[in-house]
């Protein structure tokens, strides 16, 4: 069960009437979740049975520019189990996130935009484009920057500090009890660049978007200060240290075809400085056909094949670019 809502109702009896309090959270989502059992993927493919769920997400609507937040807390029941896996696969165990337990998890972020280049040629007359969203030609960059912090008791808070010593945020375990408090600092950096306005019937439309992400910039700082230290006193820096302060990169590519119809592939980019051959690593690339439904304004049938976990699903979405 999944519940999406704009406002909340709450309903007290007072002098034997029923008094209705309306409670609005205006430019904000509020998701009441509870699944039983629920089935998961972790960043490895793996799919995990949790015998029961229960989340209450509440964040700040997305915009252009400025300040934004994000509320989550979560509980789970049970162990969860493998679904369907090979021995092999499950040397690490199942991720902290869906172990038994209790968490509260915050993000405050701010993000800020800048346009390079926006197109004022005018468009076609009384041809409507196949997306008003990708009718634009431009080329802008956005960064966001912002701190997350994790609260959890429970099986799941003994994890989540076995996974903080990947990272140099603060973090806090009391003694003789399965609890513990995180906290870190992230950034991320993206580009996009757009040519044609989506309203020819051939090659009016290519979009390119990369990303690069920071998860930890405790971590990040921590290890471009070792470098600096290393270069400083006449030496070099090992693989390790410069793997660190590596991001992750994510990249995009939009290709229109044939009137609505456009291809597109998305991927991540690792760098692995290991392999001296390629040191570039392609990671879950996810091939989609698009239709765009232009009557809709913004609207899309999507179907996306991603080679690396074998799935393969048709959507149907609103309002993406």
């Amino acid at each position: 069960m999944k519940t999406t809502l704009s406002q909340t109702l709450f309903c007290t009896m007072a002098n034997g009437n029923m008094v209705n309090k309306v409670t609005k959270f205006p430019n904000h989502n509020l998701t009441v979740e509870a699944v039983s059992p629920g089935l998961f993927v972790d960043k490895s493919g793996n799919y995990w049975d949790v015998p029961l769920s229960l989340a209450i997400d509440m964040a700040s609507l997305a915009s252009d520019s400025g300040a934004s937040y994000h509320l989550c807390m979560h509980h789970n029941t049970g162990s969860p189990t493998q679904f369907q896996g090979d021995d092999h696969q499950t040397t690490h165990g199942p991720p902290a996130t869906l172990l038994p337990g209790f968490s509260v998890k915050s993000a405050f972020s701010f993000k800020q935009n800048f346009d390079f280049w926006r197109s004022k040629a005018p468009k076609l007359k009384l041809v409507q484009p196949y997306d008003m969203f990708l009718s634009n030609p431009h080329i802008s960059a956005s960064g966001i920057i912002g701190a997350a912090l994790t609260a959890s008791v429970g099986d799941c808070s003994v994890r989540s500090q076995d996974n903080s010593q990947e990272s140099n945020g603060f973090s806090f375990q009391a003694s003789g009890v399965k609890s513990a408090f995180l906290a870190d600092l992230f950034a991320s950096v993206s580009f996009t660049a757009q040519h044609g306005n989506y309203q020819r019937l051939f090659l009016d439309l290519t979009r390119f978007h990369a990303r690069l992400d920071f998860p930890s910039g405790s971590r990040f700082v921590a290890g471009a200060t070792h470098v600096a230290q290393t270069l400083l006193n006449s030496q070099q820096p090992s693989l390790e240290d410069i793997q660190t302060i590596c991001p992750n990169a994510s990249l995009s590519l939009q290709q229109q075809i044939a009137g609505p119809f456009l291809f597109r592939v998305d991927s991540g980019v690792t760098v692995d400085l290991d392999n001296q051959d390629w040191p570039l690593r392609v990671d879950d690339p996810v091939f989609a056909l698009e239709y765009s439904l232009q009557a809709l304004g913004s609207a899309k049938a999507v179907a996306w094949y991603a080679p690396k976990y074998r799935e393969f699903m048709i959507e149907l979405r609103f309002f993406e670019t």
